[in-house]
């Protein structure tokens, strides 16, 4: 059951991630993400009332993944508001780490307090939402809407959203590595369960196999764009897209844990190195009012590829096993990376605004 509960709440990313966040493009950023978290913190408060039917729960957690989309589009595109420049990459890299670190402390602190009391667990997971909500309020500034005047068929701006991220060749060529080098953090944490089995070892191998990439992520996320120059970083971008399939290749040959952990957070480092500085050219390169669906679009296609590979990968392990088939993976995701680095633009140089507004300052 609570397998099928975190599914429900990547759904909305994969049935509809795109046009939810084209919502958060209509208001203002700020307003956007203290309505959903206002909202989140009501629906999970409900999800933990004693003696809540379960298909009442599942509701529950649905609508409260529905709000994720505009929440994390209207986070993505008042970013760059706050931050401009190379501020903005640093910033972003700042952001992640502390997100991959709340992540672990996350799962720590839930499996602990749900051992004891679920429904307290549930509601400190409501109360944050409250204290999210807060802060945004106090510590946000007010800032006008940026979406277009002209008001058309949400279905219209979704497309428009697409069109901006695919019709534009660098921000083309930075999507399609996006959705390759995520793929190499999500599919070991997703077959950890298996990858532990396969080396005869508990249930704490497999919290090491998928706290690696995490780790990984947050080390890259602060040291890389902290030591490298801009003009560096965005020729590291490409090496970096490499570096996380590189580092599973040696999955084939079955190694043991202790180099699993460690090809695992090379390949959690390389993609926590690369999604700020990819970011940053990405936000560069979108008009002001298309940033929200933008991103939507760009977080969709993240969860989409993250699922089919994880299939496509499952398919592979029943084959060969878990180690060789993620080896394999890795193998296939080098010669996709080829072909999407001959086909893609090059980005060596700093993509030039569409518009004023791509580049905000404060």
């Amino acid at each position: 059951m609570s397998a099928a509960a975190f599914a429900i709440s990547y759904l909305p990313w994969l049935a509809g991630g795109p046009v939810l966040a084209a919502l958060a493009d209509r208001y203002s950023y700020r307003k956007v993400m203290i309505f959903c978290d206002l909202s989140r913190m009501a629906l999970v408060a409900l999800v933990a009332l004693p003696a809540i039917p379960v298909w009442a729960m599942f509701v529950l957690v649905f609508a409260t993944a529905l709000l994720g989309p505009p929440f994390d589009a209207a986070r993505s595109a008042l970013t760059p508001q706050v931050l401009s420049g190379d501020r903005y990459v640093l910033g972003l890299g700042v952001q992640n780490s502390a997100l991959q670190t709340s992540q672990i402390l996350g799962y720590l602190a839930g499996s602990t307090l749900a051992q004891f009391n679920t429904h307290l667990a549930l509601g400190i997971n409501a109360l944050s939402f409250g204290v999210s909500a807060a802060l945004i309020a106090a510590c946000v500034k007010k800032r006008p809407g940026v979406g277009d005047a002209r008001r058309r068929h949400i279905l219209r701006e979704t497309g428009e959203g697409i069109q901006v991220v695919f019709g534009r060749p660098e921000l083309r060529s930075i999507a399609l590595m996006a959705f390759l080098t995520v793929t190499f953090v999500a599919i070991p944490e997703g077959l950890s369960a298996g990858w532990a089995a396969a080396l005869l070892l508990d249930g704490s191998a497999q919290g090491l196999i998928m706290a690696a990439a995490p780790v990984g992520m947050a080390l890259g996320g602060i040291l890389m764009p902290r030591l490298l120059a801009p003009a560096t970083r965005r020729r590291m971008l490409r090496p970096l897209v490499a570096l996380a399939p590189l580092a599973l290749v040696p999955a084939l040959f079955e190694p043991p844990l202790a180099v699993v952990i460690g090809m695992i957070a090379v390949a959690g480092f390389a993609c926590g190195s690369f999604l700020p500085i990819a970011n940053g050219l990405f936000v560069q390169a979108v008009p002001g009012t298309h940033r929200a669906r933008a991103f939507g679009v760009l977080a969709a296609g993240t969860q989409l590829t993250q699922g089919a590979a994880l299939l496509a990968t499952g398919a592979v392990t029943g084959i060969f096993g878990v180690s060789t088939g993620i080896g394999v993976w890795a193998v296939g995701g080098l010669v996709l990376l080829c072909v999407v680095f001959t086909r893609t633009a090059s980005i060596s140089e700093e993509p030039a605004a569409q518009d004023p507004d791509a580049k905000l300052a404060e």
